[in-house]
C-alpha cells in the first residue's frame, strides 16, 4: 500500500541545511542507519518554524552551529510523500563530528558530492550554489 493510499492528501515535512564554508565546500553526514552521504536535516517539528528546525537539526547532527541564509530548494519525495526544504547556511561555531545519527562527518566539495551522493539528494546540496530557489521531484533516488 502505497503512503497516498494510507494517509490520503498528507505529507511529512522535512528541513535541511546546505552548509558552505569559505573554500565552497559542503557539510555532509555519513547517516548511519544507511551508510549514504547526505545533506544534514530531519522532520520539522511541531512549534518551531523551518528556520529553527534548520538549526536545531544541523547542530544535532553535525555538532556545527549555523545562520539560515535563505531557502534554496524545495524537493518532494513522490515515492515516500516528504517534502524537504533546504537552506543554505554558513557555519557560527563548532566542528565537525560524529553524532548518534551520523557516523562521519566531512567536508565535501562539489565534485566529491557529484560522486558520492545519490542524485536526488546531490541537487540539494549543489542546487545552493545558485541564486535561483529550485523545486524538484524524485523518486527517492533518482530525479523525475
Amino acid at each position: 500500500m502505497s503512503p497516498s493510499e494510507k494517509q490520503p492528501y498528507r505529507h511529512s515535512v522535512s528541513v535541511a541545511g546546505a552548509v558552505i564554508d569559505d573554500e565552497g565546500r559542503f557539510l555532509a553526514i555519513q547517516r548511519r542507519d544507511n551508510g549514504k552521504w547526505e545533506i544534514p536535516g530531519g522532520v520539522l517539528e511541531l512549534g518551531e518554524t523551518p528556520e529553527e528546525g534548520v538549526v536545531r537539526e544541523v547542530l544535532e547532527e553535525t555538532g556545527v552551529k549555523v545562520h539560515v541564509e535563505r531557502l534554496t530548494g524545495l524537493y518532494k519525495n513522490m515515492e515516500r510523500g516528504i517534502i524537504a526544504l533546504v537552506f543554505r547556511c554558513s557555519v557560527i561555531s563548532g566542528e565537525p563530528e560524529e553524532t548518534a545519527e551520523a557516523r562521519s562527518v566531512a567536508w565535501l566539495t562539489p565534485d566529491d558530492i557529484r560522486e558520492q551522493v545519490d542524485e536526488a539528494y546531490a541537487v540539494r546540496f549543489l542546487d545552493a550554489l545558485d541564486d535561483d530557489t529550485t523545486i524538484r521531484a524524485h523518486d527517492g533516488f533518482n530525479l523525475l
